[in-house]
């Protein structure tokens, strides 16, 4: 599990480079949009990652969350209405935005880890999201991911 921290503030460069990310844009696709180098785009995400107390290999899904919880990015307006979740979907979508290896996602969502992959594949589905970064940003701008569905995730997930 990430560690929770106050984050640092973001300058504005890095906030544009942050709101790339919750766009769902690679890093390549971010340098040509703010026309930088491809290192350039790999230097702030360093930085961003650790003004978010994020470690150098969490997943993109919780770099996103951590961004759109402390309000350094906009999440994307939905499209659609908010998918109905399961219980289970909703504790794997709350493990995602915290554990980054598959055993770890799992086990947060109280998923034997053979099964993951399945009830991954099946969540992004009924999301309509093509990715997990994306399906968080996605869930964000639902509303899914409030303290109040946090707390609700968390003690659902220890039943």
């Amino acid at each position: 599990m990430t560690a929770s921290a106050p984050a640092t503030p973001l300058t504005p460069a890095e906030r544009r480079i942050a709101q790339h990310v919750v766009n769902g844009l690679p890093a390549r696709q971010i340098a040509d949009a703010e026309t930088l180098s491809h290192h350039t785009v790999r230097s702030h995400m360093r930085t961003l990652r650790r003004k978010l107390h994020c470690p150098e290999r969490c997943s993109l899904a919780i770099v996103t969350h951590r961004l759109l919880s402390a309000n350094d990015a906009t999440a994307p307006s939905p499209d659609a209405p908010a998918p109905d979740l399961s219980t289970k979907q909703t504790s794997l979508l709350r493990a995602i935005t915290e554990h980054s290896t598959p055993l770890d996602i799992a086990r947060a969502a109280n998923i034997a880890p053979s099964d993951l992959h399945s009830a991954l594949d099946q969540l992004l589905a009924d999301a309509s999201a093509p990715n997990t970064t994306q399906l968080v940003a996605q869930a964000h701008g639902w509303n899914l991911l409030t303290a109040d569905q946090t707390s609700a995730v968390q003690s659902g997930a220890r039943q």
